[in-house]
């Protein structure tokens, strides 16, 4: 049983880490969420954003580090989300919304689209199964996160998801395999839970992930680094900025 105190200590010490962190690196992580035309999912032009790598591993980790890209576009009323990852050893057995997808083969995007309001966790795994959950208080309880709510499988189901893979990948593949997830997110999904939220030239907070905790190789990997072993430090987030003029292929 971890105390209160030391709880607080955790988090705390969580805190100053980033904040040391980012005085090092001079200025915290920041990804432009370059604004395109309304789209389909399947017709969303990804080459058109830019390529973000989540590449800081943490010390916890196998040997094995997939090398994993992130995309995200916006159109001012929705959000288009893509991961790549060039990865081995992949399993994908979680199938029913709000599973423990972390568990499977799995890439992450934690966004606070609103300031002083909570964030929320898009957690995918290789197969498309989605887990959501509206995160106010992320301190850790022996019954998991203090305050988080899940998101209603009727906004889950608004989240459009494309995977390259089979819902379900078992046995796991241990040579090479390449895969990649999408996905598309309302922006009223947001504003159902913290109201308006920032569009054109709005600044966000976020993370993005790629773990397999309960493959034969697990590993924990994030775009903005993170002082513990624990996904769920938004002190740690970087930040996303939303392009307001629209770009297309000829720019």
């Amino acid at each position: 049983m971890v105390s209160k105190a030391k709880q607080i200590s955790s988090a705390l010490a969580a805190c100053l880490w980033c904040a040391a962190w980012r005085g090092e690196a001079e200025g915290m992580m920041r990804y432009t969420v370059r604004r395109i035309p309304a789209s389909a999912l399947d017709a969303a032009d990804f080459s058109l954003a830019e390529a973000g790598r989540i590449a800081q591993a943490r010390p916890e980790s196998t040997e094995h580090r997939p090398e994993t890209a992130f995309r995200v576009l916006h159109d001012g009323t929705n959000l288009y989300v893509r991961f790549d990852v060039k990865d081995r050893y992949v399993r994908s057995v979680q199938t029913a919304y709000q599973s423990p997808v972390c568990t499977d083969s799995c890439v992450e995007f934690f966004v606070q689209p609103k300031a002083g309001f909570g964030y929320f966790n898009f957690e995918v795994n290789a197969g498309g199964t989605l887990l959501l959950s509206y995160v106010e208080d992320p301190t850790r309880t022996e019954k998991g996160l203090k305050r988080a709510t899940p998101v209603t499988e009727e906004w889950g189901k608004r989240v459009i998801i494309r995977s390259s893979l089979p819902a379900v990948v078992e046995p796991e593949v241990a040579g090479p395999l390449a895969w990649h997830v999408s996905y598309q997110v309302p922006l009223a999904l947001f504003e159902h839970y913290v109201g308006a939220v920032g569009r054109d030239g709005a600044v966000w907070r976020a993370n993005f992930y790629k773990c397999g905790d309960q493959t034969s190789h697990p590993h924990w990997l994030a775009w903005s680094p993170v002082s513990a072993l624990n996904f769920h430090l938004p002190a740690c987030f970087g930040e996303l900025v939303l392009q307001g003029g629209t770009v297309s292929a000829r720019d």
